[in-house]
């Protein structure tokens, strides 16, 4: 059969794909065949041409990163897998069996579902709707699925580390963050076409656009398309602008409305996959950013991942005196993110046909980030200081560490939720108003089940999406 065919000889065996072309825009169609094998890939392998030279040129059929996973596979060695750097889920079929795996962290979604002895798998729950499919579930993050041997965990977490050993020197530590950070964000930028970046005017979004801008500066580039979106007059739309023109980048806004919002929930829910209330509120924002940054790019960087790794989160403030139990925490959030903030950054954008990278979830940044001290990521402070942002100070070393990079107010600015930042909050109030015909404030037990009510709506079997959403706070580890 031709390359790009759905179907493998001499096994039942059929695939489909929808392709966002980045690498190989021009040979890379999918499925990607190799005499009896077939592979299907969403994501991007950061190290593909690394694995080419290795594991030769000559052996492949096109200029994919995708085709690596296919190559490494057919090298036969054993723990082939781990060689692969980025964020990918894929699936490969053989004659004699079917191998699907998800990257360390879950960024890109994998489902599989069972019907009698037939197994089928896609990136969104809604494939399997109404088909009658039994044991539908999530492919764990880091995760193999073999079907001659089940499941196998091939990427654990590192354990973070809790307090500071006497003597260390912190500037030192600071400095080799910058340099893990600045690694990962260049490795991330890889693509035949623009990457632009995702602006909040939070401290994670700035960093990784001011280490962007300055990636393409130094690559004789033009300015990094930066993108940012709120209410008339948020907090993060003055904040991005601020950080946009600090940096000269190219910057596109775009300012939302509660009729905006109203008009656009139905569409969060359904391709968000959740009813979460937390979840779908944020997303709403993102489906905005996504919308204006796809009239420009086709991929985007993201700062998911800083909050877990630096202790971001307001409710992380209550470690500040047990730095063991804040290390065990962000490594349980990490594991947590797949099914959470991943979802809705992926969901929003890829319904937009956009990709999102999150260059703070490289596998390296994320190795040397965990071996930090959790008391020096939460470090209490004095409130006087220029260098805190109150009695406790969340993403204390990272923000010393890029303290050059942007103006001080905007390294040492308290976080606000995405949500709350852009505006969404208020504006999310009023669309409930329209949407309900309620003259009052919708309560958030109300606002819940209307979220519920729209999932139930657009699927043929909603209980079964609703029975995959993840929670924010699951096993969360006490302070």
């Amino acid at each position: 059969m031709p390359p790009g065919s759905p179907e493998l000889d001499d096994a039942p065996v059929a695939m489909g794909h929808c392709r966002l072309a980045i690498i190989g825009a021009e040979d890379g169609i999918q499925p990607i065949r190799a005499d009896a094998e077939m592979l299907v890939a969403n994501g991007e392998i950061y190290n593909h041409a690394d694995l080419r030279a290795i594991l030769g040129a000559e052996n492949f059929n096109s200029s994919s990163d995708s085709e690596a996973i296919l190559r490494l596979f057919r090298g036969g060695a054993q723990r082939w897998i781990n060689r692969l750097d980025g964020m990918f889920a894929f699936v490969l079929a053989t004659p004699e069996r079917i191998v699907a795996a998800r990257d360390p962290l879950g960024i890109k979604p994998l489902y599989m579902a069972r019907r009698g002895k037939g197994l089928a798998f896609a990136s969104e729950l809604k494939a399997f709707d109404g088909f009658g499919f039994d044991d539908i579930g999530a492919v764990p993050p880091g995760t193999l699925f073999d079907s001659r041997a089940g499941l196998r965990t091939w990427y654990r977490i590192p354990a973070g580390a809790g307090a500071a050993e006497p003597g260390l020197d912190i500037d030192a530590v600071a400095g080799e963050l910058r340099l893990a950070l600045e690694e990962a964000v260049a490795k991330w930028m890889v693509a035949d076409v623009e990457v632009g970046s995702f602006l909040s005017g939070g401290l994670d979004s700035s960093l990784v656009a001011a280490i962007a801008q300055k990636h393409r500066t130094g690559a004789g580039l033009g300015p990094l398309k930066t993108f940012a979106v709120g209410t008339a007059g948020a907090p993060d739309l003055l904040a991005a602008r601020r950080v946009a023109d600090h940096l000269g980048t190219e910057h596109h806004e775009f300012t939302f409305s509660a009729q905006d919002i109203a008009d656009s929930l139905a569409h969060v829910v359904y391709h968000l996959e959740s009813a979460d209330l937390d979840l779908v509120r944020s997303a709403v924002p993102t489906l905005f950013a996504a919308r204006l940054a796809r009239r420009h790019v086709k991929a985007v960087l993201t700062g998911e991942g800083a909050d877990e790794l630096f202790a971001g989160y307001a409710y992380h403030h209550g470690y500040a005196d047990d730095p063991r139990a804040l290390a065990d925490e962000l490594t349980r959030s990490l594991g947590t993110m797949h099914n959470i903030n991943l979802q809705r950054v992926d969901r929003m954008t890829m319904a937009q046909s956009l990709e999102a990278r999150t260059p703070f979830l490289d596998r390296d940044l994320i190795a040397f980030a965990q071996s930090l001290p959790a008391q020096l990521k939460l470090r209490r402070t004095d409130p006087a200081s220029a260098e805190a942002t109150g009695p406790t100070t969340e993403k204390w070393l990272l923000r010393r560490a890029c303290r050059d990079l942007l103006p001080e107010d905007l390294i040492w600015r308290r976080k606000a939720q995405f949500d709350e930042g852009s505006g969404t909050v208020e504006a999310l109030r009023q669309a409930l108003r329209l949407l309900t015909g309620s003259r009052d404030e919708v309560d958030p037990g109300r606002e819940s089940k209307l979220y519920r009510d729209i999932l139930r709506s657009r699927f043929a079997e909603p209980e079964m999406i609703l029975a995959q959403a993840g929670q924010w706070n699951a096993n969360r580890i006490a302070a």
